[in-house]
């Protein structure tokens, strides 16, 4: 998913002359940016520093190490909160020692978002063909993460001429994220990484969402399995979670497009996800709790309209605007 991204920020960053090639481009990742980030550094001749989540598995340590990638990964730990603070940590600390590397800040820097508008012009065309009425109204759901792929999306489908009339935008969070006020609500399994943060991120526009779900991780397990069987998509946990959100959407308004974003393959959640498959609860006993403040929230999964609200006090850092 973020192959885009990390394609159309490093070439940007290149033609405006902030980097050179042969420079180092520094990042911290739980597994798909890392991934792009390297891809993007050995299409364009750039060095690519990696400082991977304790999630990074053998196939993309592989995968990095073949794209010429140095990675440095954290060391093994239960609490995925605590993991992403100590990568950001350790992101200042080679800042310091190496001041000529330049970080690419895809939590806090919408210069991510840039790829994504060939993206949204493909959507765009292929709702289109659906119908004359078929982009009247499009619903777009997907993890929140960085903020780069769903923001980014909605961003430019409502901004072309001739676009969807009406696009809403669903976010899928899980428990104990910060970024919409889910801190006080634990998820006994994990925080789904890459779709939540245990810290405040700048680049997610807050007042883009219309809807969202926090989602947990034995939900989204339960989706990720049922897309496989269903569908025959062997996509990875936070697309289970994106899977139940849309499936419910489409629900609730049948006359809509929806569209959900799958972010990854299934490969790294085989251990911890697919071998699991036998807990998985039947799609038809999940539904979400409707709630209205995030007080209500609870677990399995929750639903409550955003309505486009900004970003409270704390709740995003500062960032560098798009270019």
């Amino acid at each position: 998913m973020k192959v885009v991204s990390a394609l159309a920020a490093v070439r940007h960053l290149l033609d405006t002359g902030t980097v050179r090639r042969g420079d180092t481009l520094l990042d911290s990742s739980s597994g798909i940016y890392a991934y792009a980030l390297a891809l993007a550094c050995h299409r364009y001749g750039m060095r690519c520093h990696i400082v991977g989540s304790t999630t990074v598995d053998h196939t993309l340590r592989t995968q990095l190490a073949v794209l010429g990638a140095t990675l440095e990964q954290m060391e093994p730990c239960s609490d995925l909160k605590l993991d992403q603070k100590r990568r950001v940590e350790r992101i200042h600390e080679i800042l310091a020692e190496h001041p000529e590397y330049h970080w690419m800040r895809q939590y806090h820097d919408d210069i991510h978002y840039l790829g994504y508008r060939a993206i949204a012009d493909r959507i765009r065309e292929a709702t289109r063909a659906a119908g004359p009425d078929g982009t009247a109204g499009l619903t777009v759901v997907g993890g929140v993460g960085s903020g780069a792929s769903t923001g980014a999306l909605a961003r430019y489908l409502r901004a072309a001429p001739g676009g969807p009339a009406d696009v809403r935008l669903v976010g899928v969070q899980p428990y104990g994220s910060v970024t919409f006020g889910a801190e006080h609500v634990s998820d006994p399994e994990i925080i789904i990484a890459g779709i939540g943060s245990s810290i405040p991120f700048g680049n997610v526009s807050h007042e883009l969402y219309d809807t969202l779900h926090w989602i947990s991780f034995d939900a989204a397990l339960a989706g990720s399995v049922d897309l496989l069987r269903r569908h025959a998509v062997f996509a990875g946990l936070s697309t289970g979670a994106g899977y139940l959100a849309a499936r419910h959407e489409r629900e609730r308004t049948p006359g809509r497009t929806v569209l959900f974003i799958a972010a990854d393959t299934g490969h790294r959640y085989v251990d911890t996800v697919y071998a699991r498959h036998r807990e998985a609860a039947p799609l038809a006993a999940l539904a979400p709790r409707d709630v209205t403040d995030r007080s209500e929230l609870a677990l399995p999964w929750s639903r409550m309209e955003w309505n486009r609200a900004p970003a409270e006090a704390g709740a995003a850092d500062s960032y560098v605007p798009a270019r």
